[in-house]
């Protein structure tokens, strides 16, 4: 048997999706592709599905019995296990679908999670295996002009006599008489999607979805046939709605993902406790490549917390430091503070997180103490309760839990160091979040996301009808334009010197675009001269270049303007203006992960991209699979098309 497959770009994270999709008469395992790929296959990209399409019979094996008829034989499985003695030892289409392809594709690729649609004969063949086999084996169907009641119409009479040798054998086939079977609706569907086309020549003599529809309404199975007008039986049909269907798919497949995920559990007992060997990318000195290695990671000491980090983001700040940019860079260490990760061992006095839980590490910590003075106030998210330690690429005792192969320290890096399988940090750095929430993407709570959002919200409280600049469209800077548009501001500017960055702003709701070296003026000139009167009301930098800095208050309005500053400019570099900006009303601010109290306000961030307030896959535009490719990661956020690069350990 052969078949085809797509898999998205996302497909080497832990668990990726997979919709199987059943052709009809004639086809083999190319139709699907060819006819309605390009709209599948876009959609199932979006979506972070695979696409599995198999030949429609054992075609390619030897000696397989056929006719000379387009409607039996070669190219028309139906989709059954045959019976009868010609047949039984070739066409076993149903058990291919059911066990064997998966089991095939499941050595190769995690596609245990599963959908199922198809068309014609294949929209048969998925009704029938997702009302026989039910949801915890296929999370969602759909069909295209299915044949609805083949034991009614000739194609049916005559595969099922054929094959299984009767047609009352075929009622076990066939989706009407499942239903019919039925006086209460499949738990777990919430819907059958069915879409059919009005003008198919085959609709009332062989397809018959009135009978499903009628079989359906009986048990109270909620279904969804849209009757396309003016469309008939072809793969144009298809094609044209073929991306509705992969999303009602994807939309029920990553729900499963994420439910599977949650459940997932890890026996932690045989290293609690102990020193774990695991692999880490070092960075042995400034500008050279990270280097994998074998580390020891010691337990968690008095208040501390060892994490099995299952998805570490790349942020430019790594970067920086690996070039050797950051005036407190340390070497050799472990870089890396995006990460997703899931508890294995607490140490002595730890109360608000347990073994299992899952968090998100934060560099800037939360004590949250009566006598800490910063974590009281509102008026800023600065403890600094272990920031003295955490400078030196220490723990809060002063030592650290990593060591290489000879039994020399390795330094900690921001209190995270997430380019570790393994890592350790301060209870009061863990920010625990829902398990509902997929951890290859809870690590954009860890810095870029969160910072550019709270600079917006918090940090400088943007209100409706604001009018924003933001310099850097980085995920930074798209943060800041989704949160802007969130906060109701009218105009939302960006600057970056890439116009092929402008598409991604202007869908998070950028207004104007602004590429400043096609400028015959400075930029700030340009924004309060020409985009607006006076300036706008907020800005804020995404780039960590301080002239970009100047030019990012100097366009903020004369009387209120605020310039936000977020991105980190190399050591030794310093800001300045002509003083008479400040004077005239301008303010300058800066924001350190944005204003968010890291325990407090994550967990809330995870729950609005839970509950679909905050979208946040579009950050993600490069995965990787394994601690060893991070470098690959690194150079990926150096080609300049890259926001975030997720790498899943």
């Amino acid at each position: 048997m052969i078949f085809g497959l797509f898999l998205p770009s996302c497909h080497k994270r832990k668990i990726t999706p997979v919709l199987f999709w059943l052709s009809g008469l004639t086809c083999d395992d190319t139709n699907f592709a060819t006819k309605a790929g390009s709209q599948a296959f876009s959609a199932a990209e979006q979506q972070g599905i695979a696409i599995c399409m198999p030949d429609t019979s054992p075609r390619h094996s030897e000696d397989v019995p056929n006719v000379d008829s387009y409607d039996l034989g070669i190219g028309a499985g139906f989709y059954v296990d045959a019976t009868t003695d010609t047949y039984k030892n070739h066409y076993n289409m149903y058990s291919y679908i059911t066990e064997e392809l998966p089991s095939l594709l499941e050595k190769e690729y995690d596609l245990t999670i599963k959908s199922i649609s198809g068309h014609s004969m294949g929209g048969h063949g998925a009704l029938t295996i997702a009302l026989r086999e039910g949801p915890t084996k296929w999370a969602s169907v759909s069909a295209f002009a299915p044949i609805c009641n083949p034991t009614r119409c000739p194609w049916g009479e005559k595969a099922f006599t054929a094959y299984l040798g009767s047609v009352d054998l075929g009622k076990q086939h066939d989706a009407t008489c499942i239903l019919q079977q039925r006086s209460t609706p499949i738990e777990g569907y919430d819907n059958i999607l069915i879409d059919q086309g009005t003008d198919d020549n085959f609709l009332k003599k062989e397809l018959k979805p009135e009978e499903f529809i009628a079989a359906a309404t009986s048990c109270g199975q909620n279904t969804t046939v849209n009757m396309r007008e003016g469309f008939d039986h072809s793969y144009y049909f298809i094609a044209a709605f073929i991306a509705s269907h992969v999303e009602f798919h994807g939309k029920r497949l990553q729900k499963k993902c994420k439910a599977e995920e949650k459940n997932s559990t890890f026996d932690f007992s045989s290293t609690t406790g102990k020193p774990i060997t695991c692999k880490a990318m070092v960075a042995r000195a400034a500008k050279q490549p990270l280097t994998l290695e074998e580390i020891i990671v010691g337990p968690p000491k008095a208040g501390e917390v060892r994490v099995k980090v299952m998805a570490n983001a790349l942020c430019h700040t790594d970067v920086y430091t690996l070039d050797g940019s950051d005036p407190e860079g340390l070497f050799p260490c472990i870089l890396g503070h995006e990460a997703g990760c899931v508890v294995e061992s607490v140490g002595e006095g730890v109360e608000s997180i347990a073994p299992g839980d899952h968090v998100v590490p934060c560099y800037t910590p939360q004590c949250c103490e009566a006598s800490c003075i910063f974590c009281q106030s509102p008026k800023t998210n600065l403890c600094p309760k272990i920031r003295g330690t955490q400078g030196q690429g220490i723990m809060p005792d002063g030592t650290s839990r990593f060591t290489d192969k000879d039994g020399n320290p390795i330094y900690h890096f921001m209190g995270c160091s997430t380019m570790s399988e393994y890592t350790v940090l301060a209870e009061i750095s863990c920010a625990k979040i829902s398990k509902d929430m997929a951890l290859n993407r809870a690590c954009l709570f860890g810095c870029g996301v969160s910072t550019g959002l709270g600079a917006v919200w918090n940090t400088c409280k943007v209100e409706v009808n604001s009018s924003v600049a933001v310099f850097g469209l980085g995920a930074v800077g798209l943060a800041v334009v989704q949160g802007a548009k969130m906060a109701g501001a009218s105009k939302i500017i960006v600057v970056d010197v890439n116009p092929k960055k402008f598409d991604a702003a202007i869908a998070l709701g950028a207004t104007d675009t602004v590429d400043p070296s096609k400028l015959d003026k400075p930029v700030q000139q340009y924004i309060a001269g020409t985009l607006t009167k006076w300036g706008v009301d907020y800005s804020f930098d995404c780039t960590g270049h301080t002239e970009v800095m100047r030019a990012a208050l100097e366009c903020s309005h004369r009387g209120w303007g605020t310039s936000c500053v977020i991105g980190v400019a190399a050591s030794g570099h310093e800001i300045s203006t002509r003083p008479f900006q400040l004077v005239t009303g301008r303010v300058w601010k800066g924001t350190a992960f944005g204003g968010f109290k890291s325990r407090s306000d994550v967990p809330n961030l995870v729950q609005k991209s839970l509950d679909g307030e905050l979208p946040i896959d579009h950050f993600v535009t490069h995965e990787f699979d394994g601690v060893d490719k991070t470098n690959d990661a690194i150079e990926a956020l150096h080609g300049g098309e890259c926001l975030r690069a997720v790498v899943t350990y």
